[in-house]
């Protein structure tokens, strides 16, 4: 998928987590993953177990938790559902800190929690100690169809690109007066993105052509792994 692109996830590293084989560390995740979301609800001892190895494999890597903790705001969206669940939920009641709850609902909200967690705390190692080409060439290891992998390839390189113009888009916009914040102007920034999704697909027709005319055949050149 042509030079090498660093990513701002990537934190820059030579612990054995670093120097593992990409295509073993997304077997090891998806495993991972499988056994986190096949746990049942209520196994809290198995949570802990997965949740000290996982730790274990940060501590390895040498990743700061300064560097993690605020890559994982990501989160915040369902931990806000997971806390709502006891409250939402039918079934048996009880009583936490002199709250009445769900206890379904408490149960269901507490693995989502933990698992959205871990989840995200293992997605994040593996971003921050692998940098994105040896992803897609531990993707192509795996046998994963080319297009796939070729799609992702380009949705990494020009994220930025398109992160960029919309950075410039809301410069443009601020500096006449429009504050994207204001519900007030959210059509106009409907209209923004709208006009950013436009922009961004003739650029991909663009780059297409470009790729045919150059002889593309559904298949990149191979490139050199080092």
């Amino acid at each position: 998928m042509g030079a090498g692109h660093g990513h701002r996830l990537h934190f820059h590293g030579h612990s054995p987590v670093h120097r593992a084989p990409a295509h073993l560390k997304l077997v090891a995740l998806l495993g991972f993953m499988l056994v986190v979301v096949a746990t049942p609800s209520d196994w809290y001892a198995a949570y802990a177990v997965e949740a000290l190895l996982l730790l274990g494999v940060v501590a390895l890597s040498r990743v700061p938790v300064t560097y993690l903790a605020p890559r994982m705001v990501i989160e915040v969206p369902f931990a806000v559902f997971a806390l709502l669940m006891p409250f939402l939920a039918h079934g048996p009641r009880t009583e936490v800190l002199g709250l009445t709850v769900s206890e379904p609902g408490l149960h269901a909200g507490l693995a989502l929690l933990v698992k959205g967690t871990i989840g995200v705390l293992a997605s994040l190692t593996l971003a921050s100690t692998t940098e994105p080409q040896e992803v897609l060439r531990g993707l192509q290891r795996l046998r994963m169809p080319d297009l796939i992998v070729q799609i992702m390839g380009f949705m990494i390189r020009y994220l930025d690109v398109v992160t960029a113009e919309l950075g410039r888009m809301m410069v443009a916009m601020r500096s006449r007066g429009c504050d994207p914040r204001s519900p007030r102007q959210w059509p106009t920034l409907a209209r923004a993105m709208g006009a950013l999704f436009i922009r961004s697909y003739e650029r991909g027709e663009r780059v297409h052509l470009a790729m045919l005319s150059r002889g593309y055949d559904g298949r990149l050149p191979a490139q050199d792994a080092a």
